[in-house]
C-alpha cells in the first residue's frame, strides 16, 4: 500500500525498496554472516545488529534493530543520510517528521529522507524487529539525538 499524502512514509513491500537500491560498479561478490553474538545496546535505547557497513558494498549500510517491548526510541535524525525501516516481527507505532503517528507491522516499509525526525516505539507482546538500510552508509558522526532539544 502506497500513502499518496506523504512524502515521508510509505508502506509497500519490502522486496521493492531492496531492489529499487541498484548496484554500483564497487559492490564486491561476497556472502557475509551475522554474528549474533556482536548485537550491542545503544544509547536510541534499541538493540543494533551490524550486517553490512563495509567496503563490500560502500553505497548502504545493513543493521537489525531490535526494540523491546514498551520501548520507545530515542528521537533523533541522520544527517545527511537516507534511512528505510523494513518490519520484519511485532508492532509499532513510528513517528517521522511533523507526520501523524502510525501503526506499522511485518512487512511494512518506512522511507525516511537525511535531516528528518524519527523514532518508533514498540506497542506489541514481543520485540519489535527491522531492518535499517542507510544511504550513503550510517556514520555514527551522522546521528543527531533530538530527545531534549527538538521536538517532531
Amino acid at each position: 500500500m502506497t500513502n499518496l499524502h506523504s512524502p515521508f512514509i510509505i508502506l509497500y513491500s519490502p522486496f521493492s525498496i531492496l531492489y529499487s537500491l541498484s548496484v554500483n560498479k564497487y559492490m564486491q561478490k561476497t556472502i557475509l554472516s551475522a554474528d549474533p553474538q556482536a548485537e550491542f545496546f545503544t544509547e536510541e535505547r534499541c538493540f543494533i545488529l551490524e550486517l553490512l557497513n563495509s567496503s563490500a558494498d560502500p553505497d548502504i549500510s545493513l543493521a537489525r534493530a531490535r526494540v523491546e517491548r514498551g520501548v520507545t526510541t530515542a528521537l533523533h535524525r541522520l544527517n545527511g543520510v537516507a534511512e528505510r525501516y523494513v518490519i520484519l516481527e511485532g508492532q509499532g507505532r513510528v513517528e517521522v517528521g511533523g507526520l501523524p503517528p502510525r501503526d506499522v507491522s511485518s512487512g511494512d516499509v518506512v522511507l525516511i529522507p537525511p535531516g528528518v525526525s524519527q523514532r518508533i516505539s514498540n506497542t506489541g507482546a514481543g520485540a519489535l524487529v527491522f531492518l535499517c538500510i542507510c544511504t550513503p552508509p550510517f556514520r555514527p558522526e551522522c546521528y543527531e539525538d533530538l530527545e531534549t532539544t527538538s521536538s517532531l
